[in-house]
């Protein structure tokens, strides 16, 4: 007995090793795609005036890229299992560091257009599927540790990339936004090649083409009213139209995949109680809430404070701290409280520190600012831990490609959704005083907004079983003997 238990040690040392090497190498390819699409918003007024357009007209780059990454990306399980994960996710790293390459040398609108394209097309593939290699690497045990790691770009892209984006465009030239993703590409590509290990391929089955078609469509219709309703372009007519559209497009893909023998799309994931709370119901509102805070901050600490780009850098990167800081904490306190108590609660934190942040003004002790710039940052990170985790915690292994690639899908869509309505009220509020440019009462109203989903949110985490997640978690009062 004493023998064996020595020998298993060992084993699950290596393994929670290896699972933890695969998260790292995963996440610094996470890393590159999502600062890519924090970073280019800075240098768009350079690039207008180098491709000799209109500053308007390069917001084309951005929705492209995004509409084609929402296109995309409910087939990239499926592709996963056809290929291979590992070798479809070194394909989408190759896929968008060439792009990245190509938007940098591109020396005209449409020349950016076709390679943000393309570069959408590899960012589309790269997450969920991604996602799925260290759910397949990682024991249930060391499940809370890799989605930690996995996590973090999320958490610290969107807040470094506008920083870096105008120290870049301010100090060296808007190429180097996108050529920056060379060496980090090359650098994924090598630590794939060299620590991931080779995928056994599923039985996929033939490509359910039709599901791909109409929930393809369905997600770019409704992603892209969301962006046209933030950049406040088009009319209202269009907006709802395109809504509509995207509406009834994913309600006939749920249909046809609820019929079809082989769907792209299992949608049997979201009967797991665990995953369904966390990714559809009360985890999209959260992330709604979460998502619309570093949107919010740049624009309360350059508009309302009237700072510039380098200087309201400064406050986030306090948020930014915050965010890191957390990680060390994040497995004891749920092995302590459980899932269910950590995201009521901690989501409640979160929440009330979103509503503080509208409070803010230039008068305001810079000492207070940042200790709750720091409780943002440190609660955002735990809140969004906490929820990756759970989604997969009682997935099984048939259900994982469809869950991660569903996960992504509904994550793309509160992200869009955190700031468009973050910045519907704000909007709405700024034409209620019939002003021009947001004031910071106008910042207060959108912070308590966003707060109020918040604490809603969280308190619907209350209806999860106690011992929700326990196994993974290792809550000691509900794990399993």
């Amino acid at each position: 007995m004493t023998a064996v238990q020595t020998s298993e040690k060992p084993d699950e040392a290596a393994s929670g090793r290896q699972a933890k090497i695969v998260a790292l190498v995963v996440a610094v390819s996470f890393f590159m795609q999502i600062l890519d699409g924090t970073i280019v918003a800075t240098s768009l007024p350079q690039m207008a005036v180098s491709f000799g357009v209109q500053p308007v007209s390069m917001s084309i780059g951005i929705t492209v890229y995004m509409l084609t990454m929402s296109a995309f990306i409910p087939l990239s399980g499926w592709l996963g299992d056809r290929f291979g994960a590992r070798r479809v996710f070194l394909a989408s790293i190759a896929v968008f560091t060439g792009a990245s390459l190509f938007c940098g040398l591109s020396g005209s609108l449409a020349e950016f257009i076709v390679a943000r394209a393309i570069q959408g097309a590899g960012a589309a593939l790269m997450t969920p599927v991604g996602r799925i290699i260290v759910l397949k690497n990682a024991p249930k045990s060391e499940l809370v540790n890799a989605i930690a790691l996995i996590t973090w770009p999320a958490l610290t892209a969107p807040v470094v990339g506008p920083v870096l984006g105008s120290f870049i465009t301010t100090y060296a030239s808007w190429h180097w936004n996108f050529l920056i993703n060379i060496p980090i590409g090359l650098l994924g590509i090598a630590l794939v090649l060299r620590f991931v290990p080779e995928q056994r391929e599923e039985d996929a089955g033939p490509l359910d083409i039709l599901g791909f078609i109409l929930s393809g469509a369905g997600m770019t219709f409704v992603l892209a009213a969301l962006e046209l309703s933030v950049k406040w372009e088009g009319s209202l007519l269009a907006v709802l139209a395109m809504v509509a559209a995207g509406i009834a497009l994913s309600g006939m893909a749920i249909r046809h995949f609820l019929r079809v023998k082989n769907p792209l799309l299992d949608l049997s994931a979201f009967k797991v109680e665990t995953f369904a709370m966390s990714t559809l119901s009360a985890g999209t509102a959260c992330r709604l809430a979460v998502n619309a805070t570093p949107f919010l901050l740049p624009l309360l600490f350059q508009l309302g404070f009237g700072l510039g780009s380098i200087a309201a850098g400064t406050y986030l990167l306090v948020y930014f701290l915050g965010n890191l800081g957390m990680k060390v904490v994040t497995t004891p306190l749920l092995a302590r409280f459980g899932f269910r108590n950590v995201l009521c609660f901690n989501g409640l934190i979160a929440a009330c520190s979103i509503i503080a942040c509208g409070f803010f003004t230039p008068a305001t002790p810079q000492t207070v600012i940042y200790a709750i710039l720091l409780v943002a940052g440190l609660s955002r990170s735990m809140q969004f831990t906490a929820l990756n985790t759970l989604s997969f915690a009682d997935v099984g292994p048939a259900r994982r490609s469809s869950a991660s690639t569903l996960s992504s899908m509904l994550q793309q869509l509160s992200m869009l959704l955190g700031v468009a309505v973050a910045a519907a009220v704000l909007n709405v509020s700024v034409a209620l005083r019939s002003a021009a440019e947001p004031a910071l009462a106008d910042f207060r109203w959108a912070f308590a907004a966003i707060g109020l989903i918040g604490i809603v949110s969280s308190l619907r985490f209350l209806r999860l079983p106690a011992d929700a997640g326990a196994e993974v978690s290792k809550h000691k009062r509900y794990q399993k003997t």
